[in-house]
């Protein structure tokens, strides 16, 4: 039975600016590092509750950064979206100038980029939103 999210795992051009990002600004913890015939292959950051992001470094051609798979974003749940946006911001995250927005699920969103484009979605899950009350059906079945 799948318990949950392990893991996301992304390739990256800069693995300082993405730990910068990942780590100084969002907050996670860099776990370890992987090596693979000597060469720097996997770097773990620690999110929370047995959940890591995984960053790959980029080889020397821009081909090992090619990404032609379905990716969309990564979505981030946080307690209270303004003072997370707040604290991303007072740590250094560049102001887009949006708002956050109400989905039509009835959370609260906003969205930021890591230092190679990959969108991430924090968000704010509502009490009555619909992923509130999908997880209270399914408990009770």
């Amino acid at each position: 039975m799948i318990q949950g999210i392990g893991h996301a795992a992304f390739r990256v051009r800069d693995i300082g600016a993405s730990l910068h990002f990942y780590c100084d600004i969002l907050g996670f913890k860099h776990a370890f590092d992987m090596d693979r015939n000597g060469k720097p292959w996997i770097t773990y950051l620690y999110i929370n509750n047995g959940q890591f992001i995984e960053l790959f470094p980029a080889g020397e051609s821009e081909e090992d950064f090619t990404n032609k798979g379905s990716y969309r974003h990564l979505q981030l749940e946080v307690d209270s979206l303004q003072e997370t946006i707040r604290g991303l911001e007072a740590r250094g995250l560049p102001t887009s100038g949006e708002t956050p927005r109400q989905g039509r699920d009835g959370n609260w969103q906003y969205w930021v980029t890591d230092p190679d484009g990959n969108r991430i979605e924090l968000m704010q899950v509502e009490e009555h939103s619909l992923q509130r009350q999908a997880m209270a059906r399914l408990a009770a079945q």
